[in-house]
């Protein structure tokens, strides 16, 4: 077993003053925000930027995987909802907003479920298989069409998410997966 040491104070901070600002960053610019704002904004040099968050994916998964985990644990918590289909709805729904998050993060997630090298891939895939039993539970029960996948219901949550944000207005993503899930419905 390896001992990890403890963070010094300055570089907690910096580490933390990091996140906060890579945060704002992506949110404002997407995930392809300059890392040199970013570490300027949090008051360090790039080199203090690279030695905590080696590659920008690093910084990415940092700040997306208590929150793909999150979604996990949601799917979950579902499993237990007295309505499978709308357990399965409510779950895309959050996680379709989770996906809205950064402008460029429905790709790369979409990237990272399809790449084992990817410091993305397991937090992806551990979500996804959470979702697959919610959507599993939806098809037994008769809610949701035999024939649909979760990796298919992935892909229209990720083009939603992404055309969602296109559209006029607060609510793009929701209107569009309500659609979506019209034409999903076991007949």
């Amino acid at each position: 077993m390896t001992d990890v040491k403890p963070m010094r104070a300055d570089a907690r901070r910096n580490y933390e003053a990091l996140l906060t600002q890579a945060q704002r960053a992506f949110a404002e610019h997407g995930v392809e925000a300059s890392l040199e704002d970013i570490a300027r904004r949090a008051g360090v040099g790039i080199g203090t930027l690279y030695r905590h968050f080696p590659t920008r994916e690093a910084l990415l998964e940092t700040l997306l995987r208590a929150r793909f985990d999150g979604q996990a644990g949601r799917a979950r918590e579902l499993l237990t909802h007295p309505e499978p289909l709308t357990a399965l709805q409510t779950w895309l729904a959050g996680l379709g907003e989770a996906m809205g998050t950064y402008r460029g993060l429905v790709e790369l997630t979409a990237d990272a479920l399809s790449d084992e090298t990817s410091r993305l891939y397991a937090s992806c895939h551990a979500m996804r298989d959470a979702g697959s039993q919610l959507v599993e539970r939806a098809k037994e029960a008769g809610e949701l069409r035999a024939d649909v996948t979760t990796h298919e219901l992935l892909l229209l949550l990720h083009a939603a998410s992404w055309a969602g944000g296109h559209l006029p207005g607060p609510g793009g993503m929701q209107r569009l997966l309500a659609l979506v899930f019209e034409g999903l419905r076991a007949s």
